[in-house]
């Protein structure tokens, strides 16, 4: 499951995905989005970290994206805000062999599961976000909600 942390950080790069390559003040992505700023503030530090967003302080500054829209993938963000977007334990990054795992009859399934969902969130970019918001984003022929 995404947590509102991965949701939120999904809203803000779209948020400054709209707003190109000019400044936007944190506060007012958080008032446009709904989120408390506290919250944002500890979401962003991680996005500037990997140098998703730059920021600048003080007057006219603000944080803006580094890259185009078209040149971020959900998962990207997702796996920055999220962690591992591992369904089970046993298939995260960095975890030890399961002792099981040349017998557990459900691995297949969770490896297929997980495969897909890096598959989805990766084949989706902030730029398919802000061009399907009305619609909702429109992929593998699927209609869902956008996070915009």
């Amino acid at each position: 499951m995404i947590s509102t942390r991965g949701r939120y950080a999904l809203r803000v790069m779209c948020d400054l995905a709209r707003h190109g390559n000019e400044y936007t003040p944190l506060k007012d992505v958080a008032e446009r989005e709904g989120v408390s700023l506290k919250y944002l503030e500890r979401i962003v530090p991680v996005l500037a970290k990997h140098r998703l967003i730059e920021g600048v302080q003080g007057r006219g500054g603000g944080c803006r994206l580094t890259r185009e829209p078209s040149e971020y993938t959900l998962g990207e963000i997702l796996r920055l805000t999220e962690g591992d977007l591992a369904p089970v334990a046993c298939l995260a990054d960095g975890a030890p062999e399961c002792p099981r795992s040349g017998e557990c009859p459900t691995l297949h399934i969770w490896s297929g599961y997980y495969k897909l969902t890096l598959d989805y969130f990766d084949g989706i970019t902030l730029a398919d976000l802000l061009r399907d918001t009305a619609g909702g984003v429109k992929a593998r022929g699927k209609a869902g909600g956008s996070p915009c």
